[in-house]
């Protein structure tokens, strides 16, 4: 596709072609059909990080504080995100999955997640006792757990290149290899410009994921949040070992780490990923434990937030880096939920790396942050489950872009 500048003024102008920013664009082409739209992403396809290296699983909203942005957005995303995978053939399943305590100081824990889900409109939860677990799952472990049957599995990659068509159906565009360099705002229309060229636009909005802080601060000199990049690496059930899982395995969290911690995933292609843990990325794309990027590195440890981080969980973290660097303590935490998986039934799988925002005093933010500055709308922190919620968070964000506020 040949570049548009100077003779061209978009109506509205996306940065980043992940779910979140697709999902932006495609419901204003929805909303006003007949208006100018381009989406620009410095890779070279739709959904090359967190959106197509996650675990591909439809979030019911369980866990979510009530009133939160992310409860708000899961539910009603939820039911947009079935709507739209039904219509346009996306693969998907709603297979159910169970939240499993093991221990008993996990039940308060357990008993205040079945809450926040009945208090968020999930219907049909229910308590399983031990048996109950076992009709469910033979192989796990567990004295208490909640069934939660909305939970389900999806290919969100697929629904990235789905998106990427029905925009450029209903005219709108797409640039790949272009990495934004300045965002300059003004009355009228906001300068976005990348190495190659200019572009002009009425509205823009900002996806930037893993690069949200850079990308927000190019209009704002505050500087209130860092992205501190956390890798989640899985291993793979090899074949002869996936009849050790039927559904969706997850633990109670815990709550003095901000994740949800290793879970057993079906995966909507096949197989089952067993994962993921969590550990500091020394790279904002680093997939790979020794991945290093120095500007980015640096970027977190100049922060004051993260030495802040560091001492709140680095016990937790620690551990965590050990199991990233020991296939035998990552099996360890696996067998707290199924005891017969062994060494042997594991092989490598993925990674992916989570962009989560971290303010100055060391606080890592659970929430969605959406911030309007004039005619730019920065999406500063989605984390999980942003892609369930991608398409609420695309009407949320379009319907303030346009008021008149």
């Amino acid at each position: 596709m040949s570049l548009q500048t100077e003779n061209t003024e978009y109506d509205l102008l996306v940065i980043g072609a992940g779910i979140v920013g697709l999902a932006s664009a495609y419901t204003f082409l929805q909303k006003y059909p007949n208006k100018k739209v381009l989406v620009l992403e410095k890779e070279q396809a739709v959904g090359r990080h967190q959106s197509g290296n996650n675990s591909g699983v439809i979030h019911s909203g369980v866990y979510y504080k009530p009133g939160s942005s992310k409860a708000i957005n899961c539910r009603k995303g939820y039911k947009l995100l079935l709507e739209f995978a039904r219509e346009h053939n996306i693969k998907h399943e709603v297979c159910g999955k169970i939240i499993v305590a093991v221990k008993e100081d996990e039940l308060p824990l357990l008993e205040t997640i079945f809450e926040r889900g009945v208090e968020n409109g999930l219907e049909d939860l229910r308590f399983l006792n031990a048996d109950e677990i076992r009709e469910i799952e033979p192989h796990v472990q567990g004295i208490k757990a909640i069934h939660v049957p909305q939970a389900g599995i999806i290919d969100y990659p697929g629904m990235c290149i789905k998106l990427e068509e029905l925009i450029g159906k209903q005219g709108g565009s797409l640039l790949f290899g272009q990495e934004v360099q300045r965002i300059t705002p003004a009355a009228d229309r906001v300068t976005v410009k990348t190495k190659q060229a200019s572009f002009y636009a009425s509205k823009v909005v900002s996806c930037a994921g893993l690069f949200s802080d850079r990308v927000s601060n190019m209009t704002s000199e505050k500087e209130d949040l860092r992205i501190i990049p956390f890798r989640g690496e899985y291993y793979k059930l090899k074949p002869e070992s996936q009849g050790l899982v039927k559904h969706l395995i997850y633990p109670v969290p815990d709550p003095n780490f901000p994740f949800l911690g290793v879970h057993f995933t079906r995966m909507i292609e096949g197989g089952i990923e067993a994962g993921p843990n969590a550990v500091l990325a020394f790279k904002r794309e680093g997939y790979k434990f020794f991945d290093v990027n120095l500007k980015d590195l640096m970027a977190t440890l100049r922060w004051p937030g993260f030495w802040k981080i560091v001492g709140k969980y680095g016990k937790t973290g620690t551990k965590e880096m050990y199991r990233s660097l020991s296939k035998r303590q990552f099996t360890k935490a696996l067998q707290g939920l199924i005891p017969e998986v062994k060494m042997s039934d594991l092989e490598p799988g993925g990674a992916g790396v989570r962009a989560q925002a971290c303010d100055r005093d060391g606080k890592l933010l659970d929430d969605f942050d959406i911030q309007r500055q004039g005619n730019v709308m920065h999406v500063r922190n989605a984390p999980s489950p942003a892609a369930t919620s991608s398409l609420a968070i695309g009407d949320y964000i379009i319907n303030e872009l346009i008021s008149e506020k």
